[in-house]
């Protein structure tokens, strides 16, 4: 039988299936938004437990220490540095997770280590979000805020000379000078090797550098590995110091008696 249906019909039948699945769609539509409006917005302990997740950055801040404006942060640090008896060389210990802030320059630890890493030629992995993510270290990080007119070597005495103060031995201000013959001291040839255990840091160039040349108020860092820089100290015997023998790259320990 031939569609007797009228022109036209079929379009407006169109049209009234569109129209009545629109209306269906917006009702959902309008059904969700009020269920949503009636459970109210997030409290404000769901928000806190929100942010809680998101640890809040370790800065540790040398002129609160030095000034003593933050009472917590400065008994952090007296505790950190009583564990390895440098009360005075060292400004700062840090962990690898946490920041320095000097003046106005504030950086990760994890940066500096990571260069630190390239330059001693470590391969550092990167992740599938191109981050560098080398085996976290468990180590302190002792920081020396350099000051104008200092360099290495009394940097490195000082340290020394601290070190040995909490051992109650007194180091003299010329245990570091050779010999009547030229030779040098033990003591200086600990401060000599001991080169090749710090890092000099640029604050303000965000690099690493060789010397103290050049130096700006609060412009560069020293730093110390904690745990290397005493574990080489606690293996050496005071009493035979002038037995240390240093060949330019290998420091040789009289054995313990």
């Amino acid at each position: 039988m031939a569609d007797r249906t009228l022109p036209g019909v079929k379009s407006n039948v169109r049209k009234y299936i569109l129209l009545a699945l629109f209306c269906i769609l917006s009702i959902g539509v309008g059904v969700w938004y009020l269920s949503k409006t009636a459970e109210g917005p997030e409290k404000p302990s769901q928000l806190a437990s929100k942010k809680a997740t998101i640890p809040p950055e370790k800065v540790i801040d040398y002129d609160k220490i030095k000034d003593k404006t933050d009472q917590a942060l400065t008994a952090l640090m007296e505790e950190r540095k009583a564990r390895y008896g440098v009360e005075k060389s060292i400004d700062m210990i840090v962990r690898s997770d946490e920041s320095i802030k000097v003046g106005e320059e504030t950086v990760q630890m994890k940066s500096i280590l990571d260069e630190v890493r390239l330059s001693q030629g470590e391969i550092l992995e990167t992740d599938l979000g191109g981050v560098a993510t080398p085996k976290p270290r468990e180590n302190a990080f002792g920081i020396h805020v350099v000051r104008p007119n200092e360099n290495i070597w009394d940097i490195h005495f000082n340290l020394l000379k601290d070190y040995y103060d909490h051992k109650g031995i007194h180091l003299s201000p010329l245990a570091d000078e050779p010999d009547k013959l030229g030779y040098s001291s033990g003591v200086g040839k600990i401060l000599k090797f001991s080169e090749n255990l710090v890092h000099i840091y640029n604050l303000k160039e965000r690099r690493l550098e060789t010397d103290l040349d050049h130096i700006y108020p609060l412009s560069k860092i020293v730093i110390y590995n904690m745990d290397r820089v005493f574990a080489l100290l606690d293996r050496i015997d005071y009493k035979n110091v002038n037995r240390i023998e240093f060949d330019g790259e290998t420091l040789w320990l009289p054995p313990i008696q």
